[in-house]
């Protein structure tokens, strides 16, 4: 009896005590307010404006305030609202009222020609490590050619696959369609070829064995001029200048180091290997090439110490046939004449059912950190070089194809993109947006790029967009 009674008078002393502070925070007179206000006015004070309410709202709003002073959750949370009310938040001019002008000021890239247009930006990373590659007629060939590579840790990959695949697939592309319209005679590879091949490629590293000991000294203090360019990039000025001057392929242009080393060539391949009949089989083209040069980038980074990657998003339309070969987190799709999205290829991820049993079957690990990642490393499970991963082949280079017939989906845009503007749209996102912007002068690749900027994105953000309704 004497603990209920203790109890009951602790609790009374509690309610008063309460009611006090109560009536001493909001104990303002209802006398005077018009019935409908004081009833108001009464419900408040019973329900919300009590001490332990006030103090917890107090605290809440001192944690939005804090979270609202990082940019990049203000403006990726503010789109959630807007977009969860219904709003259009498209437009670039409609995040003027909470985000600033720090794109200013940031590298970007720029390219249009006939129906393909391509814009870039660094963004929010210290280096640019995008590349893209627009080639509308390989050599008067009738074949387009068009890449995005997004390279990660440095500059290195994505420029080799740059400057190295790209030619070797132009290249036989060109020598398949010179045979099949009788130019040239198809000549087998021989097995004295590619020892010609291979031996020329020992000779580069045995060379390249003697030059160390010469440069062992003075490599610590070589800092040339083009060494510095090339992580610097080119400017918009300068690249604006070069696209004037162009007119077939284009890539973004970052000067290599020079160096006395002889490259190592691709091994030559069979030509019959790729024809079906009178029609080249681009799947298998694509497919051996992206082998062939990320052997090749391997091997190369192994002798630098460079562990960079990249992704490839390749894209070759010849007539009504478009072939899409990808490796890694870069994506494209397709708008077609109703205004649908059609995907074109599949990111690699590591959480997927297929690439997480392949690489625990090979020994590795996909662990969370932020992302899912391959042995708690690498947001993709399939890149060109990350040589440290691709030795275990936890990652690998075997890109995925996808062919379309384009009068099946008589398509209004094809979109190809690195995974920067990924993070910031869906498929259905990215092509109502450029649906509505493709008769701007860049087709829409200009304003998406900047909304995905504006919308958060982390990432370098790179954005080619194939203007179908204009091909010719």
């Amino acid at each position: 009896m004497d603990d209920e009674l203790e109890d009951k008078i602790l609790y009374q002393t509690y309610l008063s005590h309460m009611k006090l502070v109560s009536k001493f925070a909001v104990g303002i007179p209802t006398v005077g307010i018009c019935p409908p206000l004081g009833y108001a006015w009464r419900i408040a004070r019973t329900y919300v404006l009590k001490p332990e309410v006030l103090i917890l709202g107090a605290l809440i709003l001192v944690i939005f305030v804090y979270i609202q002073t990082l940019d990049l959750w203000s403006r990726s949370f503010l789109e959630k609202i807007q977009h969860s009310l219904g709003r259009t938040t498209s437009q670039v001019s409609r995040f003027n009222f909470f985000a600033d002008d720090s794109s200013k000021g940031k590298n970007r890239w720029e390219f249009k020609q006939d129906y393909v247009a391509a814009y870039a930006i660094q963004g929010r990373r210290p280096h640019m490590e995008d590349r893209f590659v627009v080639n509308t007629n390989i050599e008067n060939t009738g074949v387009s050619l068009f890449a995005v590579f997004d390279g990660h840790g440095g500059e290195f990959a994505a420029n080799y696959a740059r400057d190295k695949l790209i030619p070797s697939i132009s290249a036989q592309i060109v020598a398949l369609k010179n045979i099949l319209s009788g130019k040239s005679e198809i000549l087998p590879v021989t097995d004295q070829d590619q020892a010609t091949v291979d031996k020329e490629n020992d000779n580069s590293d045995a060379n390249l064995v003697k030059r160390k000991k010469s440069i062992v000294k003075s490599v610590s203090t070589a800092n040339t001029d083009d060494c510095v360019d090339r992580n610097k990039g080119v400017t918009d000025p300068e690249l604006i200048n070069k696209l004037d001057s162009l007119t077939k392929s284009i890539t973004r242009e970052v000067r290599p180091c020079k160096t006395s080393e002889k490259e190592k060539t691709p091994p030559k391949m069979n030509l019959m290997d790729y024809l079906d009949g009178n029609k080249i089989n681009y799947g298998r083209l694509l497919t051996d090439q992206v082998l062939a040069i990320d052997k090749l980038l391997v091997e190369t980074a192994k002798k630098n110490l460079d562990v960079a990657g990249t992704t490839a998003l390749l894209a070759i339309i010849e007539d009504n046939k478009l072939i899409v070969a990808n490796v890694g987190d870069s994506r494209g799709v397709m708008c077609d004449s109703k205004g649908n999205a059609i995907p074109l290829s599949f990111d690699h991820k590591p959480q997927q059912q297929r690439e997480r049993n392949r690489i625990i079957k090979a020994g590795g690990s996909v662990s969370f950190n932020g992302v899912w990642r391959v042995a708690g490393i690498l947001a993709t499970s399939r890149a060109l070089g990350d040589y440290p991963l691709k030795d275990k082949k936890f990652v690998i280079a075997e890109p995925d194809i996808l062919t379309f017939d384009l009068d099946d989906h008589n398509p209004i845009f094809l979109l190809l993109a690195s995974d920067g503007l990924w993070d910031t749209f869906s498929n259905e996102e990215a092509v109502s947006f450029i649906k509505e912007r493709v008769d701007e002068p860049h087709f829409g690749a200009k304003s998406i790029t900047l909304q995905s900027y504006f919308r958060g994105s982390l990432d370098n953000v790179t954005v080619v967009v194939v203007n179908l309704k204009n091909r010719r």
